[in-house]
């Protein structure tokens, strides 16, 4: 076993599900991705670990274990989210053959070259549908065949860990260390502790106009709660609260929506062509304005009003990376690099923090639990 907890993040974008762990406690060592932008975020925000740019069919499990100065086996978990796309042309007689596929072979080659104790691995709902959930089956019949014999899938929901926004994604989690795998408990909702609102996340921060760029400003006021302190706490600025320049058109429509209203609200000779014989009963989320009690709309990696409720609750404006960062859970020292256009993507694309967080915390416990001999909560 490695001395100390040690990760290693593959398609890793901006470092979410790094960061979730390095809040856990874990040394994260190395990432990779092939996203310029993403990965100038990643290196500002990951200092202890090495990124590494380059395709991931061109890096090899040396290399990784090399950039973390470890040896095959010493690894504690090799995280990763390989992209999804392939899944959608899966079936039975195809499987994990397919040569579409490729993404998630090259991540079980670097599970073979590395030999990490744990697993972990996120992705999209959508996999559990496709092929009647056997393309489920067959990410886990993989991985048992290169000896990770304890395995477990479950679909989380973001907002049941404190991140104030509706968000599912499927985590498979796996060792080889004969220890039986549990997931986190919802800590939030439910009769606990009242799940994170919007307002709670971003009520600190300054109002902007619609195009406003907000370089330079200081926060509104002090934090409000300890959602906002937590996020505030090593930041030495606010970064990317800038809004992003609406149309005239736009701005006119907004002024018709109040808070929790979508395009229903906008009088018809404003509507977009293609939405004026829209049913009231379709595109639900469409300009949709923020309800500040409330938990946000799943954050995409373009926060644009006329796809989703991205509309700020009182302003006149869509939210801001930071404000899309926020409803993340990502910590305010993350500077994000490129272009506004690239960091909403490296926002949207992120596994929230305080979710990775969860997974983190609970595979301690369940390492804790087989040390004890009591079982994992």
């Amino acid at each position: 076993m490695a001395l100390q907890k040690s990760a290693i993040d593959l398609f890793c974008g901006a470092g979410g599900l790094s960061e979730g762990f390095r809040q856990a406690g874990y040394h994260v060592l190395a990432g990779n991705d092939l996203f310029p932008a993403a990965g100038e975020t990643y290196k500002l925000t990951h200092k202890e670990a090495e990124f590494i740019d380059r395709p991931i069919q061109d890096v090899t499990a040396n290399d990784l274990l090399k950039a973390a100065g470890l040896r095959k086996g010493e690894l504690s978990v090799l995280l990763g989210g390989p992209p999804c796309q392939a899944y959608s042309v899966y079936n039975h007689q195809r499987g994990m053959h397919d040569e579409r596929a490729s993404l998630f072979k090259e991540y079980l080659r670097i599970v073979e070259g590395t030999a990490p104790e744990w697993v972990v691995m996120e992705n999209v709902t959508g996999i559990t549908s496709i092929a009647g959930g056997g393309v489920v089956e067959t990410i886990k019949a993989e991985l048992r065949r290169l000896g990770y014999h304890d395995i477990d899938s479950k679909i989380l929901k973001a907002e049941d860990y404190g991140v104030p926004q509706e968000r599912r994604r499927i985590f498979f989690i796996a060792n080889r260390l004969g220890i039986p795998v549990s997931f986190p408990n919802q800590t939030y909702g439910n009769g606990g502790i009242p799940f994170t609102s919007i307002w709670d996340a971003i009520g600190d921060l300054p109002e902007l106009e619609n195009g406003e760029k907000g370089i330079g400003l200081g926060y509104a006021c002090r934090p409000l709660n300890a959602y906002q302190a937590s996020l505030r706490e090593e930041a030495s600025a606010l970064f990317n609260h800038s809004s992003p320049k609406l149309g005239a058109i736009n701005v006119a429509r907004m002024k018709h929506i109040p808070i929790g209203g979508s395009w229903r609200d906008i009088p018809l000779e404003l509507l977009p062509e293609g939405m004026k014989r829209a049913k009231r009963s379709d595109h639900t989320k469409r300009y949709g304005r923020m309800r500040p009690d409330g938990l946000s709309c799943t954050i995409l990696t373009k926060c644009d009003v006329h796809w989703g409720a991205y509309i700020h609750p009182f302003q006149d404006r869509a939210i801001t990376v930071r404000e899309a960062a926020r409803l993340q859970s990502f910590p305010d020292f993350f500077d994000f690099q490129g272009s506004q256009t690239e960091q909403y993507v490296q926002v949207g694309n992120a596994v929230p923090p305080l979710l990775g967080r969860s997974v983190a915390l609970q595979i301690l416990e369940m390492e804790r639990a087989q040390t004890t001999g009591i079982a994992a909560e």
